[in-house]
């Protein structure tokens, strides 16, 4: 399980956490309060600037909070390093290397260096096949489209195969089609493999897709909007209306 127990995170004025610790005039803070259950989606719902991405930030170790704490399959994440925390993370850009070939891209996720031992380059290579990608590999990114350089940007997550999957808007840029593809790729890679999914968006359809649990940020404040049980229907609410999924039957969940 995830849980985000009260954090607090300012956004001091002129900015910068040195800003902060210097006293600076806070003109903005957030909070946070939720859980999402191990093996489930769950979905941080707001507005363009809201705060969704500062939430993925914070539990990434991109951002320190002020306070409150952060756990992980009963592990404190707090003091940890973004590269020792048990996830990984796909941003709005997927933070590919242009220098790099699609190969190396993903390896770079395993080992700064590229030094990869033969499970690691089994796992690149299943990565690659499971993304649609297989034969590509020895490939740059600027030759690739948009849809394939986040599928690439997928398949480093796939490979780092960590439990906790955090998205901060990655497929933005995408059209509908290949943003359902995409989604379906995550949707399957959570009922195979049982990873914790949790993906900052705007959009009802991404929520839909994922069959995720709502978190509601409004006013800088990042609460858990639905039941956790599995058995329970799942309200997600939009200003235009209000949908209500289908209980998530645990024995069908990958079908």
């Amino acid at each position: 399980m995830l849980e985000v127990d009260g954090v607090r995170f300012a956004y001091p004025r002129g900015g910068g956490a040195a800003a902060e610790a210097a006293g600076a005039e806070i003109h903005a803070e957030i909070h946070a309060d939720f859980c999402v259950a191990a093996g489930r989606a769950a979905a941080l719902m707001g507005a363009s600037g809201a705060g969704k991405s500062t939430v993925i930030h914070l539990i990434a170790g991109l951002l320190t909070p002020a306070r409150g704490d952060m756990r992980f399959a009963g592990r404190g994440l707090l003091g940890a390093t973004p590269a020792d925390r048990p996830l990984t993370c796909l941003l709005q850009t997927g933070n590919l290397f242009a220098h790099l070939t699609v190969w190396q891209n993903i390896a770079i996720g395993l080992h700064p260096g590229l030094r990869v031992d033969a499970a690691g380059r089994r796992a690149i290579d299943a990565a690659l096949d499971w993304v649609s990608l297989t034969g590509l590999g020895a490939r740059k990114p600027p030759s690739l489209s948009g849809g394939q350089r986040q599928r690439v940007a997928l398949a480093r997550c796939l490979a780092r195969d960590r439990p906790l999957l955090l998205l901060d808007e990655p497929f933005s840029g995408l059209d509908d089609d290949l943003r359902a593809d995409m989604l379906a790729l995550i949707r399957g890679l959570q009922a195979e493999r049982g990873t914790t999914v949790l993906c900052a968006t705007h959009r009802l359809a991404d929520a839909e897709a994922l069959r995720a649990e709502v978190i509601r940020v409004r006013g800088r404040r990042a609460q858990s909007a639905t039941v956790e049980s599995p058995e329970s229907p799942v309200t997600v609410e939009s200003p235009e209306s209000t949908v209500t999924l289908p209980p998530i039957n645990p024995a069908s969940a990958g079908a």
